[in-house]
């Protein structure tokens, strides 16, 4: 017997001699994996939120709008700082990537993902104050603070997942998890403009006071109910605990104790995924910041509505995100190679909305095809989380969540540019010229990361 286990626990175990035996509900990994993937959903809540609330906020009259649903919003911001307050939050997020990605190795990761949300939830409801009694700048300081405590998010799942998911299981879990950042997006984009058109406050202030009640709400069950590892964990079955530990680790390399990052700097196979990595953050960052000022700029759609068409696209990726882990599984459990598995469903994730974003740009006449290329592009893209997104844990559980605080930090720092490059382009005149320029160039960059990812990357174990 274990000598961590009590009788209550032998008991609990209900006679299961095998993994397989454990009903799915009974399974503490599967717990892991739905509060993962609320906290995914939570960040992203907190992340967009904004890009729905600042149509709201700006008086578009005010800046040389001549659209026919002008808002008239508290602050005559221009394009250009629109794109400066969106792109603050990322800021703080990338700054608390690596940092957070050396300290999991030594101290955990549980503490650091539920305090930092902590952080962020705090921070929101501080944000209509800064920007009504101080303006821009005051602004996007809060945002960038909620961004520092939103930084641990990635590195730290990618490092509970590595404890947690056998091989077999990671497309299906991963894609789990960091679907809730479609789930976030599909809840965040249309209860932000329903708020934003009835809320209290003024409208758009109660975005940020509701969801920072629920994240909070979320921090706290967090805290409480998750552990760091099988190991830790005191309601978890013996059966299902060394089903795991036997799974996860029996293949790996021998832990030397040092971290080797010169053979990180120097492996192709950890280039292909900062290139997809990267992105795909440029590409989605695009798309996740200014769709809702397109639809309402270019496509005459008001602020009550764009919420929910906003938020279709990425429904689309959710559910697709479900489908094409559930295909990789059983492609890698029919001996079809890691490698060729993560290679297919990144293709398709990647190549698919590039084609999306190149061909919507002459669509702007109809409403409906608009959005219809977009659940395709956005749908198609669902199958990174099979792809690139998972592909850490491929090369090495024991630094999976280092190595992608690592990617992510360099993929953050390029998709921050994205509003920003977009800002400044739509700032030159918000025709449909000048968003066919910021479509393209995102296309351009989900080609390029793609092909890169193909032509170097692996599924086999390197550290």
């Amino acid at each position: 017997m274990h000598p961590e286990q009590t009788a209550e626990q032998t008991v609990s175990e209900g006679g299961y001699q095998k993994d397989s035996d454990i009903p799915m509900y009974l399974k503490n990994r599967n717990f892991v994996i739905f509060m993962l993937f609320l906290g995914m959903a939570n960040a992203y809540v907190m992340r967009t939120n904004m890009s729905v609330a600042i149509v709201a906020m700006v008086n578009h009259s005010a800046i040389g709008s001549d659209h026919q649903h002008s808002q008239g919003g508290e602050f005559g911001w221009s394009y250009k700082t629109q794109g400066y307050i969106l792109s603050s939050f990322f800021y703080g997020y990338v700054l608390t990537q690596i940092p957070f990605g050396f300290l999991i190795k030594y101290y955990g990761a549980k503490q650091f993902l539920g305090w930092g949300m902590m952080l962020n939830s705090v921070a929101a409801f501080v944000v209509p104050v800064s920007a009504r009694e101080g303006g821009p700048v005051p602004l996007g300081i809060v945002r960038f603070i909620q961004g520092l405590g939103e930084g641990p998010i990635v590195p730290c799942t990618h490092s509970l997942l590595a404890l947690w998911i056998p091989p077999d299981e990671r497309s299906r879990a991963g894609a789990a998890v960091y679907a809730g950042a479609q789930f976030g997006t599909i809840v965040s984009m249309p209860l932000s403009g329903l708020l934003a058109e009835y809320g209290f406050d003024g409208g758009w202030p109660s975005i940020f006071y509701v969801f920072g009640i629920l994240s909070t709400v979320w921090c706290v069950l967090f805290l409480w109910l998750v552990h760091e590892s099988p190991k830790s964990c005191k309601r978890i079955s013996q059966t299902e605990r060394k089903y795991i530990d036997d799974s996860i680790w029996e293949a790996q390399p021998e832990d030397t104790g040092r971290t080797p990052f010169l053979a990180f700097a120097r492996s192709r196979f950890f280039w292909a995924i900062m290139v997809a990595h990267a992105g795909q953050n440029y590409g989605y960052e695009t798309l996740m910041t200014m769709l809702p000022t397109y639809m309402d700029r270019i496509l005459g759609v008001d602020l009550k509505s764009n919420g929910v068409l906003s938020s279709l696209p990425y429904l689309a990726m959710w559910v697709m995100a479900i489908v094409f882990a559930i295909v990789a599984d059983r492609l890698i459990r029919r001996r079809l190679s890691i490698t060729t598995t993560r290679k297919i469903l990144n293709s398709l994730g990647q190549y698919g909305p590039a084609v999306a974003l190149i061909v919507v740009g002459y669509l702007q006449h109809s409403l409906i095809l608009t959005i219809a290329v977009f659940v395709l592009g956005l749908g198609l893209n669902g199958a990174i989380y099979s792809g690139f997104k998972i592909n850490h844990l491929d090369l090495s559980p024991r630094f999976a969540g280092l190595l992608i605080s690592i990617t992510n930090c360099a993929a953050n720092l390029i998709g921050l540019t994205a509003p920003m490059v977009a800002g400044h382009v739509i700032h030159l005149g918000p025709s449909i010229e000048n968003w066919r320029i910021v479509f393209h160039i995102a296309g351009g960059v989900y080609i390029f990361s793609a092909t890169f990812y193909n032509l170097c990357a692996s599924g086999k174990p390197q550290w």
